[in-house]
């Protein structure tokens, strides 16, 4: 099962920086009042344009895990700081998903962004501290109470939970948490479709088109959400094309589609702020996947 491609809102890692880089220098620079909150959040925005605009991803898999270790050591002394929390969840997962050096390493990592999302909702909306081990249907009912002030937290929740199900995919107890994970994305589309850049749709169009229409999948829903993400972007967004050729494309045995999405990927700069890292990464995929479509098709 091969559902997981990582995405990180740009004002998450934003958000993250801003709390390590004013936090340390809060610890460096105390006697200078009235310095540190400016000093820090320019620092933090500097770094972390520099992170989702470089188009090096070896940098980054590189450099990221010091980012990990300072944030764990925050959520360690602030347990109860939710937007630290939710951060440091959707951080691990990525990490865990893109990065990790094996399947054992990706499932401790994304087990611990799963923790800190779980903590994160729970402190937000207390209701959701039941949430784990619910039947489907009271959970979807559930999900009805979470608001608009608390999507992002609900959405580091299911992004992190589904990184912690790839992770473990030989789990077959784990793959069938995936209906849980799709019904909390469907509410965070409901609540605010352009979250995350419309990455949301993506993530939705991948959990539409993990089955073929014979084995209950749902092709139009899947394309729906897809074609979606790519409109709210200005196809700016190159990994919404590639999961589009990957998961639809294929399972409907279109090869028209799939290779022209592809190409498309593969003609489009990756120069965009706040999109290049993954542009970058989305790229490299596109060119595996066409270069497979022939054996595919």
């Amino acid at each position: 099962m091969d559902i997981f491609r990582a995405r990180l809102a740009s004002k998450t890692v934003m958000r993250t920086l801003q709390l390590v880089v004013a936090a340390t220098l809060i610890g460096q620079l105390a006697f200078l009042t009235g310095c540190v909150s400016y000093v820090g959040s320019l620092a933090a925005d500097t770094l972390s344009s520099a992170i989702l605009n470089q188009d090096d991803p070896e940098i980054i898999q590189a450099g990221l895990p010091a980012y990990l270790l300072i944030v764990d050591g925050f959520i360690v002394e602030n347990p109860d700081n939710a937007g630290m929390l939710s951060a440091g969840a959707q951080l691990f997962a990525l990490y865990g998903s893109r990065f990790s050096t094996s399947d054992v390493h990706a499932g401790d990592i994304t087990r611990k962004a799963r923790r800190y999302g779980q903590r994160a909702v729970c402190l937000v909306h207390e209701p959701a501290c039941q949430w784990q081990g619910m039947e489907y249907d009271q959970f979807v009912l559930e999900l009805e109470g979470i608001d608009e002030d608390q999507v992002e937290y609900l959405y580091a929740y299911a992004v992190s939970w589904l990184s912690n199900l790839e992770a473990t995919s030989s789990d077959w107890i784990a793959v069938a948490e995936l209906p849980w994970v799709q019904a909390a994305m469907e509410r965070v589309v409901a609540l605010d479709e352009a979250h995350d850049n419309g990455g949301i749709h993506v993530y939705l169009g991948i959990l539409y088109s993990l089955r073929p229409p014979a084995l209950g999948g749902q092709p139009a829903l899947a394309q729906k959400h897809f074609e979606r993400s790519i409109a709210l972007t200005e196809g700016s967004d190159l990994s919404a094309k590639v999961e589009y050729a990957r998961r639809y494309a294929r399972m409907i045995f279109d090869k028209d589609l799939h290779d022209r999405l592809l190409v498309e990927v593969l003609e489009s700069p990756v120069d965009v702020p706040g999109r290049t890292l993954f542009n970058v990464l989305a790229q490299r995929d596109a060119e595996e996947l066409l270069e497979s479509s022939e054996e595919y098709f």
